[in-house]
């Protein structure tokens, strides 16, 4: 895997790893970060069989997880990985509640989704409970669409995507045609 790091005006972005295990697993196992989160809170047993996954999935598509930093303290996660209920690959993020409320959450998930659109793929869906008012706001802030919604151990689950459709670099538009140039 080649290391992808993101920055932001405030943040840093790198790709989850190894190294990242330690603060990975104390921001997975906090209820205020991870609660809402599908699977909820994990252990340290299911943070590492997460972290297997995320590398992997870094290794098959060029993109995937960040670790997220302000000043060098680890303060979430974003990025994308597969959604286990067949969707494709979704965009996902999780802050500290001490760090939210600063709109870091949004900055790190919009540079994590430009990243994944960059890496190839054209579709990015999310999925937020109706009711988590905060994670609706980051997802239609970063541009993403409701385009489908599903129960969910009671709740009312919203699907959200973001597409991106690419013109061949050999076409263009003409008159409302596509030809070769």
């Amino acid at each position: 895997m080649s290391l992808h790091i993101l920055r932001t005006a405030r943040l840093t972005l790198t790709p989850v790893s190894w190294r990242d295990m330690e603060d990975i697993a104390r921001l997975k196992a906090d209820g205020g970060a991870f609660a809402m989160m599908l699977g909820g809170v994990r252990n340290r047993q299911q943070a590492e069989a997460e972290m297997v996954s995320d590398i992997t999935f870094w290794a098959k598509h060029g993109t995937g997880m960040f670790a997220i930093r302000e000043n060098g303290r680890l303060i979430g996660i974003t990025g994308v990985h597969e959604r286990p209920d067949g969707r494709g690959a979704a965009l996902r993020f999780a802050i500290y509640p001490w760090a939210s409320g600063r709109g870091l959450a949004r900055e790190a998930a919009a540079a994590a989704l430009r990243h994944a659109h960059a890496a190839g793929l054209s579709r990015v869906v999310a999925v937020a409970r109706d009711s988590n008012i905060a994670s609706r706001k980051v997802l239609g802030g970063i541009g993403m669409r409701v385009c489908d919604h599903f129960m969910r151990g009671g709740h009312e689950m919203l699907v959200f995507e973001s597409v991106t459709s690419k013109a061949p670099l050999s076409s263009r538009e003409t008159d409302g045609r596509i030809s070769s140039l």
